[in-house]
């Protein structure tokens, strides 16, 4: 962290993939097969994520993309967060949270009423793994429901991921791409 910090670093997004595949009840099951406790792996990864942050700034933001794999437009887990609800939202030192909720693989907004005042959340409600683009009123919607659970001034909008995680990229052209990054500007300049 101190190297970051040093060059002047004071923004910081960790792409994590283990707490959000914890998530998912055959991922959980694996590891119970294997003889680890999901419970007590969540809390470990929460506990590793507090270490490699511990001497960061007061000024420096860092927040958590939950991550549930992007390559060639598919992934890897499904479940809602309400499996790591009370680690993630009370235990990980982060300033925000990115959230994959672009279909039902992610479950509802209920964990979102866990959300402390002063931690953020962008809802990952487009998705980038195809290229059918969502709908304002769609996005709309489920900004609603999100809201039943948190603040609207804690929500923000956002693709579920990045538009690629490897260099073979994902089944949507670059219109297509350039097509959903402008419906997310324009749904934000409406809803806030």
């Amino acid at each position: 962290m101190r190297a970051f910090t040093d060059a002047g670093c004071r923004y910081l997004q960790l792409d994590e993939v283990f707490i959000a595949m914890l998530c998912d009840p055959k991922y959980r099951q694996q590891m119970s097969d294997r003889g680890d406790d999901p419970e007590r792996l969540t809390e470990l990864y929460g506990e590793l994520i507090n270490t490699a942050m511990e001497d960061k700034p007061d000024d420096m933001t860092i927040t958590m993309h939950m991550c549930r794999g992007n390559h060639k437009s598919t992934f890897m887990g499904t479940g809602g967060y309400d499996a790591v609800q009370e680690v993630l939202f009370h235990k990980i030192n982060v300033d925000g949270y990115f959230m994959e909720y672009d279909d039902e693989r992610s479950g509802g907004f209920e964990p979102l009423r866990l959300l402390p005042k002063d931690k953020m959340v962008v809802l990952g409600l487009v998705t980038t793994k195809r290229g059918e683009l969502e709908s304002k009123d769609q996005l709309k919607r489920r900004i609603d429901e999100a809201e039943k659970f948190t603040d609207l001034e804690q929500l923000c909008l956002s693709g579920q991921c990045g538009f690629a995680s490897t260099e073979e990229g994902n089944v949507l052209s670059e219109d297509e791409q350039w097509a959903k990054l402008a419906r997310i500007v324009e749904v934000a300049g409406e809803v806030w």
